[in-house]
C-alpha cells in the first residue's frame, strides 16, 4: 500500500544517513587480556564470512572495563558467574532481521562454530530502525554510542547523532515505563489469583506467566530504554509453556505447582517495585546508571 506509518516513514528517511558517529566510536580492544581480545576477532571473522552484517559493536562490561568473572565456593557448592559478550548487529533490513529470528540463528553459529568460552549476547537491528532510536534519543542505544567498540564496519552506513536528552527527560520516561509495566503485571497477578481461587489453574498458570513477563519488561525498560522482540523468557520456553497453558488440550498443571511458582512471582513483583524506585531515585540524584554490582549473601 502507498501509505504507510509515520514509523516506518522515518526509518525510510534515515537509511544512509551521513555523519560523524563512527568517529565517536572506541576502536581498540586494549583493555582486553589478550585471550578476550582473540575471542573477539574469532567471532569478527566468523560473522563477516558468511552473514549480511555492517557493522558489529561491542557493549556492555566487556566494552566499558567492568566485566565479572568470579568463582567461588559455598557450603560445598561451586558457583560461577561470568559476563557474556554484548554484541550488536547492524544490518540493513530491519525486518529481515526478526522475522527469521536472525540474532538467535546468528549466537548459535557462533558459539557452534569458533569454540569460545565466553557466553555471548547478540541483539540485530536494521541501519534505519537503529538510526531513528538514536535520533529519538533511546538511551540504550545512545549508551551503546558513548561506550561501545566498533568491531567492524562496512563502511556502508553511519550512525546518526543523537539530540540532546536532559536529565527530566530521562526520568520521565523512566516512571512512564515504570507505572504503566508494572500496572499491567500486577493486574495479571490479580487475574492470576482469580483463576486459582476458582481453581482454574490452566488459566491461572497463563496468568502468572503474563505477570512474570511484564515484570521483566519493566525492569528492562526503566534500566535501559529497551524492550527487545526476542528476551531470554522466550528462549528459557515461558512462551511455550504459557501457549500450552492457554491452548493445549493435554496441558495440566497442579495447584501445589502454581502454589510454589506464585510465590517467587510475588518475590519478583517486590524486587521490580525495589530496584526500579532505586533507578528512577538515582537519575533524580544525577547517580550512575548501572546497577551496583550484588553483594553475595
Amino acid at each position: 500500500m502507498y501509505e504507510k506509518s509515520l514509523h516506518q516513514q522515518k526509518i525510510k528517511r534515515y537509511l544512509g544517513m551521513k555523519n560523524q558517529n563512527r568517529n565517536f566510536l572506541k576502536s581498540s580492544l586494549g583493555h582486553l587480556p589478550e585471550e578476550k581480545q582473540n575471542e573477539l576477532k574469532d567471532i569478527v571473522s566468523f560473522v563477516t564470512e558468511g552473514a549480511s552484517v555492517d557493522m558489529i559493536i561491542l557493549f556492555g562490561s566487556y566494552a566499558r572495563g567492568d566485566w565479572v568473572e568470579d568463582r567461588y565456593v559455598e557450603n560445598g557448592t561451586t558457583y560461577e558467574y561470568k559476563s557474556d559478550y554484548d554484541l550488536l548487529f547492524v544490518m540493513e533490513d530491519e525486518e529481515k532481521a526478526h522475522r527469521t529470528k536472525y540474532a538467535r540463528r546468528l549466537k548459535r553459529k557462533i558459539s557452534n562454530n569458533t569454540g569460545i568460552y565466553t557466553a555471548i549476547n547478540v541483539i540485530c537491528h536494521g541501519i534505519g530502525y537503529l538510526n531513528s532510536e538514536i535520533e529519538d534519543c533511546n538511551y540504550f542505544f545512545t549508551d551503546i554510542l558513548k561506550e561501545g567498540i566498533l568491531l567492524y564496519d562496512s563502511q556502508k552506513y553511519e550512525l546518526s547523532t543523537p539530540k540532546r536528552l536532559t536529565a527530566k527527560d530521562r526520568i520521565r520516561k523512566a516512571q512512564s515505563y515504570f507505572e504503566k509495566w508494572f500496572k499491567s503485571a500486577n493486574s495479571f497477578l490479580i487475574d492470576y489469583q482469580h483463576g486459582f481461587d476458582r481453581a482454574d489453574y490452566n488459566k491461572a498458570a497463563f496468568e502468572l506467566h503474563q505477570a512474570t513477563e511484564s515484570y521483566y519488561m519493566t525492569v528492562l525498560l526503566v534500566f535501559k530504554d529497551y524492550k527487545p522482540k526476542i528476551h531470554d523468557l522466550e528462549e528459557l520456553h515461558i512462551k511455550v509453556c504459557k501457549l500450552d497453558a492457554r491452548y493445549k488440550l493435554g496441558y495440566q498443571i497442579k495447584k501445589e505447582e502454581l502454589e510454589y511458582l506464585s510465590e517467587r512471582v510475588k518475590r519478583l513483583r517486590q524486587m521490580t517495585e525495589a530496584l526500579c524506585k532505586e533507578k528512577i531515585a538515582q537519575l533524580e540524584n544525577g547517580k550512575s546508571d548501572y546497577i551496583t554490582k550484588a553483594k553475595k549473601t
